[in-house]
């Protein structure tokens, strides 16, 4: 089975990077049988251009094909069978990098459907979905202010709900006054790569 990671981090050197690489690495040793594979989406790499242009709007509408960028990332997508998002947390949300691949990819006909009679086709329930979070702040922060909940209301619900792409994992990866905390992040990004898929697959 396969994987789009997709990263979004100007630094190729960052944390969000070497956790992107982590759950790569497990993935592909989580079956010695048929060993799973990875495509990795490096967006500042690549230089995707997240801004939402008139092209966009008129395939919104249907009125046009996807410009290349959004037509090559729907290939990727339809290759997987898993979605990894690694970011940081910027302002308690995605970058603006990340939420403009959102923007711009999530297509109406090709991620949901919104038919003429007001009702929903929701397109992506064959992906499951695998969110992991930077943040800069420590769990009391996020509890305190109720961030956890407004980020899973923002982007599990709001996003991945409204295209029927089950979330399967929903973690941020938190500051924490502990030694080694870095390397306890690496590690469960390994982990959470070794079992994006079943085992007997």
């Amino acid at each position: 089975m396969h994987a789009l990671i997709v990263v979004s981090h100007p630094d190729p050197g960052s944390l969000t990077h070497a956790v992107a690489a982590q759950v790569a690495l497990g993935a592909a040793s989580g079956c010695q049988v048929s060993p799973h594979t990875t495509e990795t989406a490096d967006l500042a790499a690549e230089g995707f251009d997240p801004r939402f242009t008139a092209n966009d709007v008129a395939l919104h509408l249907q009125q046009a094909e996807p410009a290349a960028d959004v037509a090559a990332e729907h290939a990727r997508l339809d290759r997987a069978d898993a979605l990894v998002l690694v970011y940081p947390v910027y302002w308690w949300s995605f970058p603006a990098l990340l939420k403009g691949w959102i923007d711009r990819v999530f297509t109406q006909g090709y991620a949901y459907e919104e038919g003429a009679d007001g009702k929903l086709a929701k397109k992506f329930g064959h992906l499951q979905v695998h969110l992991l979070g930077i943040g800069g702040a420590d769990a009391g922060t996020y509890e305190r202010h109720g961030y956890v909940d407004a980020m899973n209301t923002q982007i599990d619900h709001g996003i991945f709900g409204y295209c029927g792409a089950p979330v399967a994992t929903s973690r941020l990866l938190l500051q924490s006054s502990q030694e080694g905390m870095a390397a306890a992040h690496l590690a469960a990004a390994r982990e959470l790569g070794s079992r994006l898929f079943p085992s007997s697959s």
